[in-house]
């Protein structure tokens, strides 16, 4: 059984079991040190009975800057997964979804729209797992990864961008059912 906490600075060095996957992103030090200064809640870790690292969630709390509030980009109030991942020898036991959901939560406990992420359009089973959640594809960031996952011969990846609503998007504002059909660059993306 797993035990769900807020990340610790001397969790750093307990990450790299779950970081070893192709579809993860590893950060320098410092970009997790910020993570757990300025959004601590949204920060957590999953460990086994031995104490080691098996699942992380990274997120935060953000807008768009108000000098871009009449751009069709805009964003407003919301929570970012920036990262979640789960060691291989402890998927498929829902440690993803429940540390979503506590994301979840303290999405609504902070009256945001909705929560978005970033996901490679090659991480089938990524795309799927969010899906069964009620995230959908709000648009494809074209060329968002500077490198390809599974073909080396290729510069760069597309993302969806996926969201769901949060309670505060009663009329379902800011997500859309067909997303793969709208285009964007990652220039137009914060």
């Amino acid at each position: 059984m797993a035990n769900f906490r807020r990340f610790r600075p001397d969790d750093l060095h307990k990450l790299s079991k779950c970081n070893l996957d192709p579809f993860t992103e590893t950060y320098e030090l410092g970009f997790y040190l910020q993570y757990y200064a300025k959004w601590p809640s949204l920060f957590q870790v999953a460990e086994d009975q031995h104490g080691n690292i098996i699942g992380y969630i990274m997120g935060k709390l953000e807008s768009s800057p108000d000098v871009y509030r009449f751009s069709e980009h805009y964003l407003p109030w919301h929570a970012h997964i920036t990262a979640v991942t789960v060691a291989p020898e402890a998927r498929r036991l829902g440690i993803g979804r429940l540390l979503t959901e506590q994301l979840e939560v303290a999405a609504d406990a902070n009256n945001a729209w909705f929560v978005d992420l970033f996901v490679r359009v090659s991480n089938h089973k990524a795309i799927a797992f969010y899906k069964s959640m009620g995230y959908s594809v709000f648009r494809v960031v074209k060329d968002y990864y500077g490198d390809h996952s599974s073909d080396p011969t290729l510069s760069s990846e597309d993302a969806y961008d996926m969201r769901k609503p949060m309670k505060r998007d009663v009329n379902r504002e800011h997500v859309r059912e067909d997303g793969e059909k709208y285009e964007v660059d990652p220039s137009d993306v914060w």
